[in-house]
């Protein structure tokens, strides 16, 4: 693969990236800015529109970096997947959700396999950066693509180098995080290395993408774990009359062996609420139960109901039930000022609050309009935050605390609140319930 490598280090190898998302369109970008010539593959006709218009529609990614990517010409994108015959390098950047479940759903990874595999040629360098279970690479995706008749690490390179996007992050930029890089042999490593350093600062090398894969579920489990600590902690200073967020700045002094986490009202985003489910699932193909992971994937999944239950105490100190009430959620994404509603925490506690009688309307500016489509069929539209609104609400509840909220306001208006993120921390009033 000497004329592959070639390519590579003259920044003339075109690439290809499956998936123009929250990871793919920053991979992309990053590859462009670099110097690559870049196509970007989607099924979705808005996103390759609005990448033909010049639009960003994923604020993580810089303005001048996108501004030199699109008016240099670097950057297209098309639905049109035969063209993938003529990348050199492949990223897969597709969605691994889990299904009701909690099963792995690897669709968009199969479908994105075949697509690479009916456009396969030799010295190409394939690399899946998608969020998945150990031994995906090797157990699904080198197969698929074998069945041409090409070998891996001998006709085209193949690579597991998983993702690290954080939505929202202002401090730790695509360049700025480290990049785990497993080839199927150290030749595949070594070229998405001399690829990926182009416009990534460090790169970690492991020795097999199986390891690589483990990597990224560790990183997500860790934090899905301790999250899960904090939680049950909460539920446990709640019964005992303490406010769980002294506690945790009070730890948090301690300037060794401590790392904080806090409480919430349950896990959103593409990787924490997905990822132990992943690994316990193969787990069990060992005969194995990570019975750790799973027990703190089942506290997680509780707070939403958890947060419910809250709001049911707190009405019924005023003499009100669920049934019939005003109920204004207040920030409906995962995390603060980003609009992004993957596994979204809120989804759930408007199911249930609604399916308990709840008259449940939202606000929340990066998100104007909702559907909850789970157990109910729910279509919402974001209304306007004004001080008549948060009187007319029997209960405002804060799920998301975007920074663009006049947090006085808030406060002063609303008759009872269920504030889930200490988001009104500097406003202790006996209205305002913590989780």
């Amino acid at each position: 693969m000497q004329q592959l490598q070639q390519r590579i280090q003259a920044r003339t190898a075109k690439v290809g990236v499956i998936g123009l998302g929250y990871v793919g369109l920053p991979m992309a970008v990053g590859a462009a800015v670099a110097g690559y010539p870049v196509i970007g593959f989607d099924i979705d006709k808005r996103k390759i529109e609005a990448i033909a218009a010049g639009e960003r529609y994923i604020e993580d990614v810089e303005p001048d970096d996108w501004k030199m990517a699109i008016e240099s010409g670097r950057l297209i994108a098309t639905a049109d997947f035969v063209r993938l015959r003529e990348c050199d390098v492949v990223l897969v950047c597709v969605p691994t959700p889990i299904n009701r479940a909690k099963e792995p759903d690897m669709s968009a990874v199969e479908a994105a396999t075949d697509s690479i595999a009916r456009a396969l040629r030799a010295e190409q360098l394939i690399i899946v950066e998608s969020t998945t279970y150990p031994g995906t690479t090797i157990e699904l995706v080198k197969p698929r693509l074998e069945a041409t008749g090409l070998r891996a690490g001998i006709d085209f390179a193949l690579v597991f180098s998983p993702e690290r996007i954080d939505p929202g992050n202002k401090r730790f930029k695509l360049r700025q995080v480290p990049k785990v890089v497993g080839g199927l042999t150290e030749q595949c490593t070594q070229l998405a290395i001399e690829f990926y350093s182009a416009f990534i600062e460090r790169l970690v090398p492991v020795s097999s993408p199986t390891a690589a894969e483990m990597t990224k579920i560790y990183e997500n489990v860790f934090r899905s774990v301790n999250i899960a600590l904090v939680n049950e902690l909460a539920l446990l200073c709640n019964r005992m009359g303490l406010n769980v967020w002294e506690v945790i700045e009070a730890a948090s002094t301690k300037p060794y062996g401590f790392m904080t986490f806090y409480p919430g009202p349950g896990l959103g985003g593409h990787c924490i609420p997905v990822d132990p489910y992943y690994l316990a699932w193969k787990a069990r193909h060992y005969d194995f139960h990570v019975k750790f992971v799973e027990l703190s994937a089942t506290i997680n999944d509780s707070m939403p109901y958890y947060v419910c239950s809250r709001v049911n105490d707190a009405l019924n100190s005023h003499f009100k039930s669920i049934n019939g009430s005003d109920i204004l959620i207040l920030g409906v994404t995962y995390k603060r000022d980003v609009a992004d509603l993957r596994e979204s925490p809120a989804l759930k506690i408007i199911e249930i609050l609604h399916q308990r009688g709840a008259k449940v309307s939202y606000h929340d500016p990066y998100i104007p309009t909702l559907h909850v489509q789970d157990h109910v069929d729910l279509h919402l539209r974001s209304e306007t935050l004004t001080p008549e609104r948060l009187q007319q609400a029997d209960c405002v509840v804060v799920v998301a605390d975007h920074s663009s909220y006049d947090w006085a306001t808030v406060a002063e208006n609303a008759k009872l609140i269920v504030d889930t993120r200490n988001a009104l921390k500097a406003f202790p009033a006996p209205h305002i319930w913590k989780l």
